[in-house]
């Protein structure tokens, strides 16, 4: 693309938003122009205003850049959301109606039944709801939002295996990286040597989000999947990477050869389009009887590709396996962006 797109990052103090813009710093498509963050920030050089925890310096493009109030006055036209939940859903609004298009990771708008719920690889469709959300909101602009970092996790390996042979229940248990509860996060004298097993509001995200992703879109309103979840979440001492350990209940009897040959030839939309954050193969299956693990495989893909071990007939249901993902780039900004991307091929950006 010889001219790149302007574009705008909310809340980029934030660990979410520092991992936008770090994400963007070197993207062919997109160019990021504007950093917006909350009333103590707003003025100072970025620098100045960010406790930058990524592990590579701020981009030198970025670092002198004031930041400005999230306030809908922004010269970009397309803006990524970080903004902490407590926040996002007014401002959000504020911009959609101003008639900008938002890209989100907050959960503020992630069950709205007229917000895309999107996973490009999985429910691309959705996208023809934007043309709904504005005339019933009487907005220019819109909103999309990518799920919760665990949701994503479990339903890139899950939609396929649904498609395939039909998905009845599932229980699942998430063991959930530091990074996903943000900075500073909990104290190291609360997690060394420990497991928390309570995320406030996730397992309702894993046992809801899903159904809605995989779900259908009939022209006027989405219909959720017609399957179980039940969701057991814990937050455990690992600094990124996102496991989830599932069993399915199978509509249509499947071997773990044959799901894992389903899984391992997944491939979808984003890798046809060759959309820039797009992994080559979003499902990757290893066969190692230890792995996925979050120090070795959560960059997989450029941390946008699912790793799946461990796929294994099931006593109680029918097959089970663990998916490992990287829950800040795959399971937060990673994921927004691929959004974008999509947006953009397919004239949702014009």
């Amino acid at each position: 693309m010889q001219n790149k797109i302007p574009v705008g990052v909310l809340g980029a103090t934030g660990a979410v938003g520092q991992k936008f813009v770090k994400l963007l710093e070197n993207h062919p498509w997109f160019e990021l122009t504007e950093l917006a963050a909350s009333d103590r920030s707003e003025g100072k050089p970025y620098k100045e205003a960010v406790t930058w925890r990524q592990y590579t310096a701020i981009p030198d493009r970025i670092k002198d850049r004031e930041v400005k109030p999230c306030v809908p006055v922004l010269d970009s036209r397309i803006v990524f959301s970080g903004l902490d939940a407590s926040v996002a859903g007014e401002i959000e609004e504020n911009f959609a109606g101003a008639g900008y298009i938002v890209v989100s990771n907050s959960r503020n708008h992630r069950m709205d039944e007229d917000v895309p719920l999107l996973v490009p690889e999985i429910n691309a469709h959705h996208l023809e709801m934007i043309e709904l959300q504005r005339k019933r909101r009487g907005w220019s602009g819109a909103i999309v939002t990518n799920p919760n970092c665990s949701t994503i996790g479990l339903v890139m390996p899950l939609a396929p295996i649904d498609r395939a042979f039909g998905v009845k229940r599932t229980i699942v248990a998430t063991l959930q990286a530091l990074s996903g509860a943000g900075y500073p996060g909990h104290a190291a004298i609360d997690m060394l040597g420990n497991v928390i097993p309570f995320i406030g509001g996730e397992e309702e995200k894993v046992e809801s989000e899903p159904l809605k992703i995989m779900g259908s879109f009939d022209g006027n309103r989405f219909r959720f999947a017609d399957f179980k979840i039940s969701a057991h979440t814990n937050r455990v001492f690992v600094e990124d990477g996102h496991m989830i350990c599932a069993s399915v209940e199978l509509e249509k009897k499947a071997s773990a050869d044959e799901v894992a040959d389903v899984l391992a030839r997944f491939t979808s939309l984003p890798q046809e389009l060759k959309l820039p954050s797009a992994p080559a193969h979003p499902v990757i299956v290893t066969d190692e009887r230890d792995r996925p693990q979050p120090r070795f495989d959560r960059d997989a893909g450029e941390g946008m590709s699912a790793v799946v071990g461990r796929i294994r007939s099931c006593p109680v249901f029918d097959i089970r396996f663990a998916v490992l993902s990287h829950n800040t780039i795959r399971g937060a900004a990673g994921a927004a962006i691929l959004n974008a991307e999509l947006m953009l091929a397919q004239g949702y950006l014009e």
